[in-house]
């Protein structure tokens, strides 16, 4: 590619093929394939796609996707993290492009450490693309890599991630929003109500107007874009279920990802787990009998849980007990 050529002659059609990628590839696999894709017309060796926090001490990782690359990097360079000053230079500001030849950038004696790592992880010439937000100071970035250190970055090249960059992280964007639609048609009971999506460490990414209304009716004075703390802190310890006082919010992990899904509270919350167990046998068509020997219980102690379980409700039938339910998957 010669230095005065930012784009090559089928960029548009490499855009669209990006995002059709978007819809078409689930999330563990989207990343890897724009990565492949984008080698064609820029080439790398590997790739580090993620996103972070910045620090007086370096960079805090949220999400990281390593291509060609093993997680003994990051082990590595978590002590080294504080020389790096070409990620300083990137990270903070809001759409950059930079390039990087490692031995002539980092060749002050005093970060020896980090020129023999960079060696090592064969970063011997390096893109990076980046877009922070100044406030947040969180960043959205992609960092290519070049083993051969006679393989410079051309200021072509560097232009064209430039203009590719936006793209594919809105691509990403779009691959994981379709990944929650699907999340969502899967669990019908819940996709009338709040989504979102979140790192590990509580940043927001992406969520809908319900699922904001819904947290802050049960925080007022939350804003985003980090999940109350009252919230990741149940989510982190494992819990599938947060149940506030006007919300319950359900989680899945995938992809070093949190996808949320939030409704309203409802009175089928109220039952116990013996109750809910209850009900969802009556819902099946089961008579007391049935329930009380499967449970191991006499009939006249189902006979009055189901009972309890109608009041709870404010209901008078099945028709109703299975809404009621419904409501509550």
């Amino acid at each position: 590619m010669n230095n005065d050529m930012s784009m090559p002659a089928d960029f548009n059609t490499l855009l669209l093929r990006l995002y059709r990628l978007s819809e078409e590839l689930p999330i563990q696999h989207f990343q890897d394939a724009v990565l492949t894709q984008i080698k064609q017309v820029l080439p790398f060796d590997s790739s580090m796609w993620g996103t972070a926090t910045t620090t007086p001490e370096g960079i805090a990782i949220h999400t990281v996707h390593l291509h060609e690359k093993s997680p003994d990097m990051l082990l590595a360079y978590e002590p080294l993290k504080h020389q790096d000053s070409a990620a300083a230079t990137v990270f903070g500001k809001s759409h950059v492009t930079r390039t990087f030849h490692a031995q002539s950038w980092f060749s002050d004696p005093g970060t020896r450490e980090l020129r023999d790592f960079l060696r090592r992880f064969e970063h011997e010439n390096i893109f990076i693309a980046a877009d922070s937000n100044p406030q947040t100071n969180f960043v959205h970035w992609i960092s290519l890599y070049r083993a051969d250190k006679e393989a410079h970055c051309t200021e072509g090249e560097r232009l064209l991630l430039a203009q590719l960059a936006p793209h594919v992280m809105q691509a990403l964007a779009f691959n994981r929003v379709m990944h929650l639609g699907h999340l969502e048609a899967a669990d019908k009971a819940m996709s009338p109500h709040g989504s979102a999506i979140a790192d590990m460490h509580g940043v927001l990414y992406h969520s809908n107007a319900q699922f904001k209304d819904l947290v802050q009716a049960e925080w007022n004075d939350w804003s985003g874009p980090l999940l109350p703390a009252v919230l990741m802190d149940a989510l982190s310890s494992g819990h599938e279920r947060f149940m506030g006082q006007t919300i319950v919010v359900r989680q899945y992990v995938e992809h070093g990802l949190l996808f949320l899904k939030a409704r309203s509270r409802c009175l089928a919350d109220l039952l116990t787990l013996r109750e809910w167990t209850i009900a969802r046998l009556i819902a099946k068509g089961e008579s007391h009998k049935e329930i009380a020997q499967a449970l191991n219980r006499s009939p006249a102690t189902v006979r009055n849980q189901i009972q309890v379980i109608y009041e709870k409700l404010q209901i008078g039938n099945i028709a109703m007990l299975i809404e009621a339910l419904r409501r509550a998957e």
